[in-house]
């Protein structure tokens, strides 16, 4: 089923109880073939970075050089590959560092009505119909989140990740944010509202990192017990050695 034949089927309201029912197995067999195809990517990448950040960050912006950067030194100091969303602004950054340091640039791309502008940094690269198929794969077995600046869509992954953490769905994996002018204000907004109110807890501010020390960022993952990929079904797991 094609991407416009797919977008249809999701605006008709008209269809009948039987016809709904059909679409949606389809839609199931779509999205489990988007996952298998997604995890049996990134099997030959068990060591992985993944960043995020806004796609409107140009090349002369303080954050574009330092992510270009940090992902050069986590490919040669660390091994890393760096995954990205594949698009401009910050991913475009990470995915030139690594592809600069001579190491893997992923781009896990999503198809969208309007074309997605593709950077040319890319090594190899996947392509999702489904936001959340990609957000899963964007997020499964990176040993390092990176976060910088960015709008709507740094900011749900940003608390959909930490969210994980903090319900211990996601492990030990750090959650670095960089760029202290910006996340130093949601941390404020945090302790000034989310904290006083008793909606989260004292200890869940620190379940992030906010830094603009490359060396520091390094550091950390140095300190990170190193994970295992042991086979499950299909799918590989990762364990803490």
């Amino acid at each position: 089923m094609d991407d416009a034949t797919k977008q249809k089927l999701m605006n008709d309201l008209t269809l009948s109880r039987g016809e709904m029912e059909k679409i949606a197995k389809n839609r199931v067999a779509e999205i489990a073939k988007e996952f298998t195809e997604g995890f049996k990517f990134l099997e030959d990448y068990p060591k992985s970075v993944t960043f995020f950040g806004s796609n409107q960050c140009k090349e002369n912006d303080q954050y574009y050089e330092s992510a270009r950067t940090l992902s050069g030194r986590l490919v040669k100091e660390l091994s890393f590959s760096v995954v990205s969303g594949g698009g401009p602004g910050i991913m475009e950054a990470a995915d030139r560092g690594a592809m600069e340091a001579g190491g893997n640039s992923l781009g896990l791309l999503i198809r969208l009505p309007n074309e997605q502008p593709v950077n040319p940094y890319i090594s190899k690269s996947i392509s999702f119909y489904y936001f959340f198929a990609r957000k899963v794969c964007l997020t499964f077995g990176a040993e390092v989140f990176i976060f910088y600046p960015g709008g709507f869509g740094t900011l749900d992954e940003f608390f959909e990740i930490i969210t994980l953490i903090q319900t211990k769905k996601i492990g030990n994996v750090p959650l670095i944010c960089v760029g202290s002018d910006y996340w130093n204000k949601l941390k404020t907004f945090m302790q000034e509202e989310m904290l006083k109110r008793g909606a989260i807890e004292a200890k869940h501010l620190d379940l992030f990192t906010i830094t603009d020390s490359h060396d520091e960022i390094i550091d950390i993952i140095k300190k990170v017990p190193v994970k295992i990929s042991v086979p499950f079904s299909g799918v590989d797991q990762k364990i803490t050695a």
